[in-house]
């Protein structure tokens, strides 16, 4: 069955805030049924940022400690930065994984683009699998060196509850990679 769904005309974007990480805008969205509205949404510069789930083996993921302004506090995740101007995502992700954590890969799978919060950010993480890592470092542009730690993705079950492990991007690509691991 065709979808019925027709997407709004949208006017009047603008910006109302900016700061050199977020832009903040305004827009004027008009429906199919004549309804208006006035949404605002962060629309950060960039090209959006990619997030790594690196495998040391069929089990074994290297996950770091990076303090988080948000929750002012140290949250355990997965190896993740933005993408620069002409890079794509798996440019990004082996750039990343050798100025964040010390290693190379030699084969980087794309699972999938997400958003974080459609409704208000316009912003995507593209998640990346990289596998047969080697060891190369890069110099990066972390305040302090990051704390490396390996888990095992057969404990993940368990893991999902470290009050550590808030990120929603770094649970959803662990799950993904599991579930990849498990079909293989």
């Amino acid at each position: 069955m065709a979808s019925m769904r027709k997407n709004p005309k949208v006017t009047n974007v603008q910006t109302v805030a900016r700061s050199h990480v977020f832009n903040v805008e305004s827009m004027d969205v008009e429906f199919s049924n004549g309804t208006k509205r006035t949404y605002e949404r962060l629309n950060p510069k960039g090209n959006g940022a990619v997030l790594i789930v690196p495998m040391l083996d069929d089990d074994t993921v290297l996950m770091i400690y990076e303090f988080s302004a948000g929750t002012e506090c140290y949250e355990l995740g997965l190896t993740k930065g933005k993408i620069d101007k002409g890079e794509t995502p798996i440019e990004a992700a082996s750039r990343e994984l050798k100025e964040e954590i010390g290693y190379g890969a030699n084969k980087f799978t794309f699972l999938k683009t997400i958003t974080l919060a459609p409704g208000y950010q316009s912003n995507t993480t593209h998640i990346v699998l990289a596998e047969n890592l080697y060891e190369e470092i890069a110099e990066g542009d972390e305040p302090e060196p990051l704390e490396i730690v390996s888990h095992k993705l057969s404990n993940l079950d368990q893991l999902t509850y470290d009050e550590d492990l808030t990120e929603a991007r770094s649970i959803l690509a662990l799950y993904m990679v599991r579930e990849i691991i498990r079909n293989r």
